[in-house]
């Protein structure tokens, strides 16, 4: 099953892929500058990191993603992209301003490492009967905020920051990144589907 959702907000369109069995991703997808990049990749990294290739390919044949300290452009750089992958699903994201997007699933296990990036004031809105969807949501927000903010500090907990929000299949939340210097205030859309959340940060 290759292209399954888009999501569109504002300046910014989301294409998401699920990876079926049947899917034919061939290796030439990957452009020649980033062979080294991937060429250790077990089988599934290497599916998500095709299945990005081919949802750019489907909407903007020809066009190649490069990177930049780590940091993925396109060739053109017609649009600000960020990539996500959490297996079997791939994302791709265009936008005309810098963004940043985040795939995450719902796993029991983020309960045990929720002390690596909670802030005390955010365990407080965090129910204990929904707490793996809070902290999953929690979680993916702040990675898209890494990917989208200059200063790539390495602490979700001390630098990341969400605000308050209430659970559904789709949510509009404030969020932040500061620290004794600074404080930039942005928002994240997020969408809930087939037991994943899906972050956009701008």
């Amino acid at each position: 099953m290759p292209f399954f959702k888009e999501f569109t907000h504002h300046h910014s369109r989301i294409f998401v892929w699920k990876f079926d069995e049947i899917d034919t991703l061939p290796p030439d997808l990957i452009e020649p500058e980033n062979f080294s990049r991937f060429e250790n990749y077990k089988e599934k990294k290497l599916s998500e990191v095709l299945m990005v290739r081919q949802l750019l390919q489907n909407f903007l044949p020809g066009e190649k993603i490069l990177y930049q300290n780590d940091e993925p452009f396109l060739q053109s750089r017609k649009f600000q992209i960020s990539i996500s992958h959490s297996f079997p699903f791939a994302a791709l994201a265009f936008s005309e301003q810098r963004i940043g997007i985040d795939l995450e699933s719902f796993k029991p296990k983020i309960i045990r490492v929720k002390d690596k990036f909670i802030q005390p004031e955010e365990q407080h809105f965090i129910p204990e009967n929904q707490s793996v969807e809070y902290l999953t949501v929690v979680w993916s927000v702040k990675e898209s905020l890494y990917k989208m903010h200059h200063s790539k500090y390495w602490s979700l907990k001390k630098h990341y920051e969400v605000r308050p929000f209430a659970f559904s299949d789709e949510m509009q939340i404030s969020c932040r990144v500061h620290d004794a210097d600074f404080s930039d205030e942005y928002s994240a859309k997020v969408w809930v589907f087939d037991n994943v959340v899906l972050s956009l940060t701008f």
